[in-house]
């Protein structure tokens, strides 16, 4: 009789768990990073502005196309050299500037896009 209520009491302990890390994995996905890729080509990014959500971590890819560039967002502390990635989270809404911070040839100062925060 003891033992049936021992395995009794174990199953109901291991059910108890496994729901509540049921629960847990799906918190951690609903928190998952939004991201969005930056490609940047001889003197171009690939869209003129990206729209990111206020206040939610975004992770930020950059990509090379063609040639050698990067990204930076003074106004944000973002500082990509070449191909990387970078995690932020903007609480202020607004329009910030991105640029080649990599001197890349005569259309670098051409090299500009809008990082737009909502």
């Amino acid at each position: 009789m003891k033992k049936i209520l021992i395995l009794l009491a174990v199953g109901v302990i291991f059910l108890t768990l496994n729901a509540c890390g049921a629960e847990n994995d799906n918190t951690s996905t609903e928190m998952a990073d939004e991201s969005i890729v930056i490609e940047g080509t001889n003197y171009t990014f690939d869209q003129e502005s990206y729209t990111i959500p206020a206040g939610v971590p975004v992770t930020i890819q950059f990509k090379n196309q063609e040639g050698v560039h990067g990204i930076k967002i003074s106004e944000l502390d973002v500082d990509i050299k070449k191909d990387g990635r970078q995690t932020i989270t903007v609480e202020e809404p607004g329009e910030y500037l991105i640029y080649c911070n990599l001197p890349c040839g005569t259309g670098h100062d051409d090299m500009v896009a809008s990082l737009i925060v909502k």
